[in-house]
């Protein structure tokens, strides 16, 4: 009796542990501020109006997952209420992980599906700094909200932009408004391309 009891009460506690396990969180970036912007070559003065920030949101594994973005101060309550949506609506992104685990490549890390913020680099195609140089724009997983050009072109190479797809934007995405009506700008209305992974507030 005693040894069916004992035998019942380990099953319970291990389903338990397995339980709580699958409701960890997996981490994708627990970095300092001073690894997010090591090697950066952005100004004093620009780092020093820039945060990072936790941000908690289900992958496409289905789980919980915790990355970061690096910020400008000022976009810092933004921000947490698009991820606090994020988080509530399931709204899959891939992983959040500072450019600087990409040797500060743009490309690479939107290769990677990575969503990630602070940048400092020109615009594509010109000599003007992005917002991303200022921590003031946030890409959200580009490969599955590519650039697309009007010739065609993608950007990701090999992505395809199917806003049908979990993890993609739309002109009536509700994230897409909730950045809108807190005055952020959406890429993927942007005239000589749609940038549909790109939200900035200049």
């Amino acid at each position: 009796m005693k040894r069916n009891i004992l035998s019942t009460i380990i099953i319970i506690c291990g389903l338990l542990f397995i339980g709580a396990a699958k409701n960890d969180v997996v981490i994708d970036s627990a970095m300092t501020f001073e690894e997010a912007i090591k090697g950066t070559k952005a100004p004093q003065d620009v780092i020093d109006n820039l945060m990072l920030l936790n941000v908690d949101y289900y992958s496409f594994d289905g789980r919980l997952h915790r990355g970061q973005l690096v910020i400008h101060k000022e976009c810092e309550s933004d921000v947490k209420k698009i991820f606090l949506m994020i988080r509530e609506s399931k709204f899959p992104v891939n992983k959040a992980i500072p450019i600087v685990k990409y040797n500060w490549s743009d490309d690479a890390s939107m290769a990677d599906n990575n969503t990630s913020a602070f940048c400092y680099r020109f615009i594509a195609g010109t000599k003007r700094l992005s917002n991303h140089s200022f921590g003031r724009a946030v890409d959200i997983n580009p490969f599955n909200n590519p650039v697309v050009y009007k010739s065609g072109k993608v950007s990701p190479k090999g992505a395809v932009y199917n806003p049908d797809k979990p993890g993609t934007f739309s002109e009536e995405h509700p994230i897409v408004k909730a950045f809108k009506k807190m005055g952020w700008r959406w890429g993927g209305n942007f005239s000589k391309y749609d940038d549909n992974h790109h939200f900035d507030k200049p």
